[in-house]
């Protein structure tokens, strides 16, 4: 026998058999429910890690990991990304000069970052050149008024590489006729696509032509920092700029683009909350199983009492038991939602190729298919709130089991 003896009896009554077919599909039930709700959490948590993930990849593959800027520009930049390139963990500096217009064609306009950049060196701090779809970075040469777009932002705008674009600028140029925006015309030179939200908001000019359009000719507006790994990036930015000088500034990537991966991690948060209900649906059909087996099991109690078990004991007889089928549901849950979330994408394009439909259009979604990456940290967080679920649940109806007195079960027995 399988001691200690409340471990023997719970496991026993896991498995209710013959005249408790009800009971016993009590506990199926709330088995199946604590797997359904376990698997479908590790299974979601594992699609917004493979969002987040892959926003991180794509947007940063292309912006810079960090920007070091001063209010007046710089004139000895050179001097000063020989600096920072000796700092720890940087890999690359590239100069930048930056702002803000309206770039129309056809009679439609959109907003957009417009930055100036050296093609040759925009190279080792961005892969943007990799994402040419139409045209080269290598057009972008000084005076050319050349300008590269992004994939969405073309389309919005109906052009492709040859045609012309009129950027307007958030200032007016006095003339005597009255007063005017300052508008520019440049030619589409090609068209990038990352598969994020740049492809709508970012284009790209050579550098000396953005530097005459905001008047900061021989300076550039700051340096962008490429590190051997994004998250070194963070915190050091700043305190590189500081030991630049006074007047330096820097911000690194969870600041530029902190607000998309807080949200998408925000997201992650509260649907994993809301999930959670399932696992606690679960932990109530525990409870109710508990009540069933108790109300059924008076008798048994007694005899157990009589026999010499306490109070405790029979506690902890129903804890093991109700504790078991919550574990035992976890875990079955945990393993379907690990074998899931590995072949997760590869199912549903299994599924897409079977239908003859795509599930996220390309033309809509930055992401066109379904990401998923499993974080052992997750699992255990999601395994380790349906076991405590699971005990907790045990509690009352256990302690309803040990107030049972043996005299009063046996009276009608």
């Amino acid at each position: 026998m399988i001691k200690p003896v409340p471990l023997y009896i719970g496991l026993r009554y896991v498995a209710a058999r013959r005249r408790q077919q009800f009971i016993s599909f009590i506990n199926g039930f709330s088995l199946l429910g604590m797997a359904l709700g376990v698997m479908a959490l590790i299974v979601v948590t594992s699609v917004m890690n493979g969002f987040d993930r892959e926003l991180k990849t794509r947007i940063l593959s292309v912006v810079p990991h960090g920007f070091v800027e001063k209010a007046d520009g710089l004139e000895n930049w050179r001097d000063v990304a020989q600096q920072l390139e000796q700092k720890p963990h940087v890999v690359a500096v590239s100069p930048f000069v930056r702002g803000f217009a309206l770039l129309g064609a056809g009679g439609g306009s959109h907003g957009v970052e417009f930055q100036g950049v050296d093609p040759q060196a925009l190279r080792s701090v961005s892969a943007v050149g990799e994402h040419m779809i139409m045209g080269s970075l290598d057009a972008l040469q000084p005076r050319s008024y050349n300008i590269v777009v992004g994939r969405i932002l073309a389309r919005q705008l109906n052009v492709i590489p040859g045609d012309s674009l009129v950027l307007t600028l958030p200032e007016v140029v006095v003339t005597p006729a009255g007063l005017f925006p300052r508008t520019k015309r440049f030619t589409v030179a090609g068209v990038f696509s990352v598969g994020a939200q740049v492809d709508q908001s970012m284009a790209l000019m050579h550098i000396d032509d953005a530097a005459r359009l905001l008047r900061m000719r021989g300076k550039v507006q700051g340096l962008q920092l490429r590190f051997d790994d994004m998250d070194n990036a963070l915190g050091r930015v700043s305190t590189y700029a500081q030991s630049l000088g006074e007047g330096y500034s820097g911000e690194d990537w969870s600041h530029s683009q902190g607000s998309l991966f807080q949200a998408v991690k925000m997201e992650k948060t509260v649907v994993t909350l809301m999930l959670m209900i399932i696992v606690a649906v679960a932990a109530f059909n525990i409870v109710s199983a508990l009540v069933l087996m108790v109300a059924d099991k008076r008798s048994d109690i007694a005899v157990l009492r009589t026999l010499g078990l306490t109070s405790r004991q029979i506690m902890s007889v129903f804890v093991v038991q109700g504790s078991a089928i919550g574990i035992i549901g976890a875990f079955i849950g945990a393993l379907l939602g690990i074998l899931i979330a590995f072949n997760l994408t590869d199912m549903v394009s299994w599924m897409e190729n079977l239908l003859g439909a795509k599930i996220f259009d390309p033309r809509v979604f930055f992401v066109s298919f379904l990401p998923s990456e499993f974080r052992t940290a997750d699992a255990v967080v999601v395994l380790t709130a349906a076991v405590l679920m699971s005990l907790l649940a045990t509690l009352f109806p256990a302690w309803r089991a040990a107030q049972i007195e043996p005299a009063e079960a046996l009276r009608y027995e």
